[in-house]
């Protein structure tokens, strides 16, 4: 039950309700949310530890490769196992530290995610613009400096969103309409101005994830630009093979989230059930397809899978 109202009081605990109007099929929804996590869960772990025991795989696109598959499983593991306690025992409760944890994990590891397709396309574009200097430029130095420095990035952008939440008094109500916490979610049931939220958080989605959007379509203009020009035929295929994998994995990264935004800011007429479905497809794909798409695409990863599974 939720806690009443109070005026001048501030909840320290929140009902995160599941998906409204939807309540009665809760079991149902439950079952894609399980399976996801199930193989999104399996997959990336197969694939991290793939690439760490195999040395031939100790190349800068599978070393990205490998942050992209630790960042699906802190994402999924983030949101989904509370969902499915919702869904399951109904067990919607969440302190305010524990609902501002989540938020911060969902997005420091969402904009880690941007960073890591970022560092995955400038590799596709050293390795098929600048091939002879693909070694020296991406260096395991190099690589490992990157790492960091999208952690760093995405830790230190989002560690404010903790404080501005934080200070907020919320005292209307302590019932959340989300299967998650989401900063602007819950800022929205703050009884104070958030604007420094609303203009904070866009300031860091304009900065983190589109700005990388925006350098990696740059980046496979380029790629493109010089995959047509090879003069063989079949080099053009092998190139443009190499790219078709991580294409997959920026669509299922991007397109969601894409559609999700346009639907919060000007679908006012689409219903809240089907706002809270795109927000979880966007924590539920990326990491379900992302091993997938990779073991398909990728020769040397589906052999070793093959390998792995069959000894």
């Amino acid at each position: 039950m939720a806690t009443p109202n109070h005026t001048g009081t501030s909840h320290s605990l929140f009902i995160l309700l599941g998906i409204p109007g939807l309540e009665d099929q809760h079991t149902w929804i439950s079952l894609p949310f399980f399976i996801s996590y199930l193989v999104a869960v399996l997959g990336n772990s197969l694939l991290v530890f793939i690439i760490i025991t195999e040395r031939s795989l100790h190349e800068p696109m599978y070393l990205f490769l490998c942050m992209l598959a630790v960042a699906d499983l802190i994402l999924s593991t983030t949101t989904v196992p509370k969902a499915l306690a919702i869904f399951w025992f109904h067990a919607g409760e969440i302190s305010l530290d524990g609902c501002v944890t989540q938020i911060f994990f969902i997005h420091a590891t969402f904009i880690a995610e941007s960073g890591i397709l970022l560092a995955m396309a400038f590799d596709r574009y050293v390795a098929i613009c600048d091939p002879l200097h693909y070694s020296t430029v991406l260096s395991h130095t190099v690589i490992i400096k990157v790492g960091l420095a999208v952690v760093l990035r995405s830790f230190s952008v989002i560690l404010p969103d903790v404080f501005l939440v934080k200070r907020l008094p919320f005292c209307r109500s302590n019932v959340l309409p989300h299967t998650y916490c989401e900063h602007m979610a819950v800022a929205k049931f703050a009884c104070a101005d958030i604007r420094v939220n609303v203009w904070y958080g866009l300031s860091v989605l304009l900065s983190t994830v589109v700005l990388d959007a925006l350098l990696i379509l740059v980046s496979y203009t380029l790629i493109l630009n010089a995959v047509f020009r090879l003069p063989s035929r079949g080099a053009r295929q092998k190139a443009l093979g190499t790219c078709g994998s991580h294409l997959g994995v920026i669509s299922m990264f991007y397109l969601p989230g894409i559609f999700t935004i346009i639907t919060q800011r000007f679908g006012q007429h689409v219903p809240l059930h089907t706002h809270i479905l795109l927000a979880n497809v966007c924590m539920l794909a990326p990491p379900m397809l992302n091993p997938i798409i990779y073991g398909v695409k990728t020769r040397q990863i589906r052999e070793r899978v093959v390998s792995t599974l069959s000894s």
